[in-house]
């Protein structure tokens, strides 16, 4: 049985109904891994919100993403401990999985997305994880946390060895020389806007299937304003929807979370960026499928 919170984008049962929608979105208002700034645990309630200000119309794709049918699970129950947050997690997603459903996971801070890559490794021999982000989180723990948001990524590694990370613009020595020593696939926004990345390459050597994880501070402040570890310089709106369009015209992407929001109550652009983002994502993921749909219908 899957129980219901406040739903994204509409309340129509024609098209939130569990059962029948292809989409189902987790929001988890976890916040325990985070270091600095507060305020994830009440980021997806945001997003919830602002999603009924947006249009259900999809100007540049041609469709209504709406009608692939999604609908939204209420939040899990999270113990104190990190490590029984990721183990609770991935029950959750496990048995979304099960249902033949695509899953969104919508934090909550980075550490959430270690349960969601633990679902997908049960259940693929082989995938790829590609990271939007403004820090690495490479380091092997932070602050004596395995589960910080700041070592995400090292968990991530754990379940597999094919990653790709964009718009990185923080990082220790540690992890600067970890990138170095095993050759990783980090890629800087300073190499990024220096033209000295080439998204077609790296994605060729990634095999299918892929998961994303974007962390909202990989966007510039222009964009989201409201983040935990916000760093300057980052992508604009427009050059994040151009790869990810690319993405998923590429490869086939079996999942992908949202994190790292900070809800704050004078910023309502920033959840409603996010809250477009992930119907963005989910109309590039069903475009085929929903170009056989009438919208003026």
């Amino acid at each position: 049985m899957i129980r219901l919170t406040k739903q994204f984008l509409l309340d129509d049962p024609q098209y939130t109904d569990p059962q029948n929608a292809r989409v189902l979105i987790l929001p988890v208002a976890y916040e325990g891994g985070v270091s600095y700034g507060k305020g994830t645990g009440s980021a997806p309630q945001a997003v919830l919100d602002a999603s009924h200000f947006l249009e259900f119309y999809d100007e540049v794709l041609d469709i209504e993403p709406y009608k692939i049918g999604i609908s939204t699970c209420a939040p899990p129950e999270l113990p104190k401990e990190p490590e029984q947050v990721c183990e609770t997690i991935f029950h959750h997603i496990s048995n979304l999985l099960d249902q033949n459903k695509f899953v969104v996971l919508v934090g909550g801070d980075h550490s959430i997305t270690t349960g969601y890559i633990k679902a997908v490794a049960q259940r693929e021999r082989q995938f790829s994880v590609i990271q939007f982000d403004a820090h690495s989180d490479l380091r092997p723990q932070y602050e004596d946390n395995l589960y910080s948001h700041a070592a995400v990524m090292s968990r991530v590694r754990e379940y597999t060895q094919h990653t790709l990370q964009l718009g990185i613009r923080s990082m220790c020595v540690e992890e600067a020389q970890r990138i170095k020593k095993e050759n990783l696939d980090v890629f800087t926004m300073h190499q990024i806007r220096r033209g000295n990345f080439n998204l077609h390459r790296a994605l060729k050597k990634l095999p299918d299937p892929v998961y994303i994880t974007f962390d909202v501070d990989a966007f510039d402040w222009s964009v989201i304003q409201s983040t935990g570890t916000p760093e300057p310089g980052g992508f604009l709106w427009d050059e994040v929807i151009n790869m990810l369009q690319i993405i998923f015209e590429t490869k086939t992407v079996i999942g992908f979370d949202l994190v790292e929001l900070s809800y704050s109550p004078h910023d309502n652009n920033s959840p409603f960026a996010v809250a477009k983002l992930l119907y963005k994502m989910l109309g590039f993921k069903f475009l085929k499928e929903l170009r056989n749909v009438n919208v003026f219908r």
